[in-house]
C-alpha cells in the first residue's frame, strides 16, 4: 500500500547525503532529474543538486528517507588552488546538468509528439466509429463503408508496421459506443499480429471488432445498465449477437469470415459460451472473444458491475476462466499487456507513484506516467522504465487505497481507452 509522503522538512544543500528522499520545489525544466521528488542514490546525485540554485527550494521527507541529513557545512575561505578546483568542478557539473536536461527535454518532446499524433488518430477513428455505429440501423450501406475504410486502413498499418505499440490514452469525456469498439479493435489487432494473422485476416477481424456490439442499439437501455438480469432479460440481452450480425450483413460490406467472427464473439472453447455453445470457433473469433472479455472486465457496461484492475482482470481470466479461452492466445495477451497492464497504478522503488500507460519490451518495466501533483497531468513526465536501470516497479497499488487528491490526479478508474502507434518498416 502506497503511503503519501509526510510533511517535507526544509534542508540546506550542504546537508545532502545518499539515502535522502528530497523534493526539489522547482519547475520540472529547472533540474536534470526525471521527477521533482528524488531518492538520492549517489554522490553524483548530491553534486548535481548542489550545483543547482535550490536555496529555499529544497526539502526532504523523513518518512521516505533511509538516511539523516548531514550537519550544515560551515562556510570556509578556501585557498586559491582550492577555489580554482571548486570552480572547475562546478563548471563541469553545470555542463553535465545541461546535458541531462537536454536529454530529458528531448525525451519529453518525443513522447508529447507521439501522444499528439496518437490522440489525433484516435479522435478521427472515434468520430468515424461513432457515426457508423449510431447510423448502422438506418443507413447500413453508408455506415458499413465507414467501417470498411477504417478496418482496411487499420489492418494495413498494423500488418506492415515494424513496431506496433499499445498506449493508454488520456481521459476522454464522451461515453459513446466507440470506446469499447476501439479498445477491442486495438487489442484484437495487436494480438492478431502476434498470432501471425495476415493483412486480410486482420481486416476481417477489425470489421468484426468494430461492429460486434452494434446490435445493442436494439436492446432496451435498462437491460444493458444492469448485470442483475432476470432470465427473460438475459435471453433478450444475448440476442444482441444476432442483431449485430444482421445489421452487419445488411450493410453489404461484411464478408462471411467477419460475420462469423461477430456471431461467435461470446462463444467459449469449453462449450459454455453462447448463443450456440460452439467449441470450434475460428481463431479470429477466439481472439475477439478473449479481448472483448478483458475490456468488459476492466470497463463494464453495466452500472452495477465493479470494474477490475487490469492485472485483476487478467488473473481472473487465467485462473478462473482459462477453460473458456484458447490458452496460446491468452498467454499472448498476458505477454502483450505485461505484468503491469496499462491503467495499473504502481509504486516505484524510490517511493514514486505512477500510472502505467504502455507496456515495455520488458514485461516488468512498463512505461509510466509519474504522479507529479505540482504539474498538470498533461505536463507530467513519462518514464520508460526499461531505459532507467535504477528504477523499477515494486508493487501494484489498488486505487481505492489512495488519498482522494491523488486518485483525482491519476484518475485510473475513468474509462480505459487504448490505441496504438506504429513504426513503419524501413525500405531496403
Amino acid at each position: 500500500m502506497w503511503n503519501k509522503p509526510g510533511q517535507p522538512v526544509p534542508i540546506d544543500p550542504s546537508q545532502l547525503v545518499p539515502g535522502l528522499y528530497v523534493w526539489l520545489d522547482l519547475r520540472w525544466d529547472e533540474h536534470p532529474f526525471l521527477t521533482n521528488r528524488v531518492l538520492i542514490k549517489s554522490a553524483q546525485d548530491v553534486a548535481l543538486i548542489q550545483s543547482l540554485d535550490t536555496a529555499g527550494h529544497l526539502f526532504y521527507y523523513p518518512d521516505k528517507s533511509t538516511a539523516k541529513p548531514a550537519a550544515v557545512a560551515v562556510t570556509q575561505h578556501p585557498s586559491d588552488v582550492q577555489a580554482a578546483a571548486a570552480a572547475a568542478e562546478k563548471a563541469a557539473l553545470v555542463l553535465e546538468v545541461k546535458r541531462l536536461e537536454k536529454i530529458k527535454k528531448e525525451k519529453l518532446q518525443l513522447q508529447k509528439d507521439t501522444a499528439t499524433r496518437m490522440d489525433r488518430a484516435w479522435e478521427n477513428a472515434a468520430r468515424a466509429t461513432k457515426e457508423a455505429l449510431l447510423t448502422l440501423n438506418r443507413s447500413p450501406r453508408a455506415a458499413g463503408e465507414l467501417l470498411l475504410a477504417l478496418s482496411t486502413e487499420t489492418a494495413a498499418a498494423i500488418s506492415r508496421g515494424q513496431d506496433v505499440l499499445l498506449h493508454l490514452l488520456g481521459d476522454k469525456k464522451d461515453q459513446g459506443p466507440q470506446f469499447h469498439a476501439l479498445n477491442v479493435l486495438t487489442l484484437s489487432m495487436l494480438l492478431g499480429k502476434k498470432a501471425g494473422l495476415g493483412e486480410g485476416e486482420l481486416a476481417d477481424l477489425a470489421m468484426a471488432a468494430l461492429a460486434h456490439d452494434a446490435g445493442k442499439v436494439q436492446v432496451p437501455p435498462q437491460i444493458l445498465k444492469t448485470c442483475q438480469r432476470k432470465k427473460h432479460e438475459e435471453d433478450f440481452f444475448r440476442q444482441h449477437v444476432m442483431f449485430s450480425a444482421q445489421l452487419a450483413a445488411q450493410s453489404g460490406v461484411f464478408n462471411k469470415e467477419s460475420l462469423t467472427i461477430i456471431a461467435d464473439h461470446h462463444e467459449a472453447l469449453d462449450g459454455s459460451g453462447w448463443p450456440r455453445a460452439k467449441r470450434d470457433s475460428p481463431r479470429s473469433a477466439r481472439i475477439l472473444a478473449l479481448v472483448n472479455r478483458y475490456d468488459n472486465l476492466c470497463t463494464p457496461e453495466a452500472q452495477d458491475a465493479t470494474p477490475l484492475m487490469p492485472a485483476e482482470a487478467l488473473a481472473r481470466m487465467f485462473r478462473l476462466e482459462g477453460s473458456k479461452f484458447d490458452p496460446a492466445l491468452l498467454s499472448m495477451l498476458i505477454k502483450l499487456l505485461g505484468v503491469y497492464p496499462p491503467g495499473t497504478v504502481v509504486q516505484l522503488n524510490d517511493g514514486t507513484l505512477a500510472l502505467v500507460v504502455a507496456p515495455g519490451p520488458d514485461s516488468l518495466r512498463p512505461q509510466v506516467l509519474v504522479y507529479s501533483p505540482e504539474l498538470d497531468k498533461a505536463e507530467a513526465p513519462t518514464i520508460e522504465l526499461h531505459t532507467e536501470p535504477d528504477l523499477k516497479v515494486i508493487e501494484a497499488i489498488r486505487p481505492s487505497t489512495l488519498p482522494t487528491d491523488v486518485l483525482a490526479w491519476l484518475n485510473p478508474q475513468q474509462r480505459l481507452s487504448y490505441f496504438y502507434s506504429v513504426t513503419q518498416q524501413k525500405s531496403a
